[in-house]
């Protein structure tokens, strides 16, 4: 057995014999160790956010559901993008919004969701973005991720950047009814029109069926 001192020795001759340099190899290492804690540190950041953000809302779907207990939800995994979310609400506008599932985001640089297809540059620029309204919006974070949080009070929920994520991405981007701006009618006029079914009443106690692992019922 090597002692720990020739051990570091014997590794430092193999890289250098390699064309390595030991202490720019070591500094490497260090950095990307700190790179990936940052990035995780921000996952868990956003997934906390998120987290009490739909606890709050579930809070008030439930309180709003009153005596009838029961609020709209969309099925993301029977979403199919059609954007009758954001044309055929009463609520003008929709009451149902993207979401992110920040577990599921791959944080890239060449977002589907972000990005138009055809975009001449991957850059924050209107005209490079999908979403008509710029409610998504993208955040450096450190070579090569970025961030992408959903501004609510812009959305419209038209779902382009729903469509762009689920075809060129991971699927973190979704659809949901945000029931804290839902009127809750006894016939969802988007239900009635949603091609995939992907819309019904259920408990006001579990009013969220989410992406990513947020509610126990999810299946991603």
């Amino acid at each position: 057995m090597l002692k720990n001192v020739q051990f570091r020795q014997y590794v430092k001759t193999v890289v250098n014999l390699a064309g390595v340099n030991f202490h720019k190899l070591k500094n490497s290492c260090m950095e990307n160790s700190r790179k990936k804690s940052r990035r995780e540190f921000i996952q868990s950041g956003a997934r906390l956010s998120m987290a009490i953000a739909l606890v709050g809302v579930a809070g008030l779907a439930v309180k709003k559901a009153g005596k009838e207990n029961y609020v709209w939800q969309i099925d993301p995994f029977k979403c199919t993008q059609c954007g009758r979310c954001a044309t055929s609400c009463v609520m003008k506008p929709s009451a149902a919004k993207c979401l992110h599932a920040f577990a599921l985001c791959g944080y890239c640089d060449l977002c589907g969701g972000y990005l138009k297809p055809d975009a001449n540059k991957q850059s924050t620029a209107g005209e490079n973005q999908l979403c008509p309204t710029s409610a998504l919006k993208r955040r450096y974070v450190e070579e090569p991720y970025f961030e992408y949080v959903v501004d609510r009070d812009l959305c419209i929920g038209c779902a382009k950047c729903v469509k762009g994520c689920t075809s060129f991405g991971n699927g973190s981007l979704h659809m949901q009814i945000i029931h804290d701006i839902c009127l809750n009618c006894n016939e969802c006029s988007i239900a009635r029109l949603c091609p995939s079914d992907a819309i019904s009443r259920v408990k006001a106690s579990t009013p969220y069926k989410v992406k990513g692992g947020w509610t126990k019922d999810s299946k991603a």
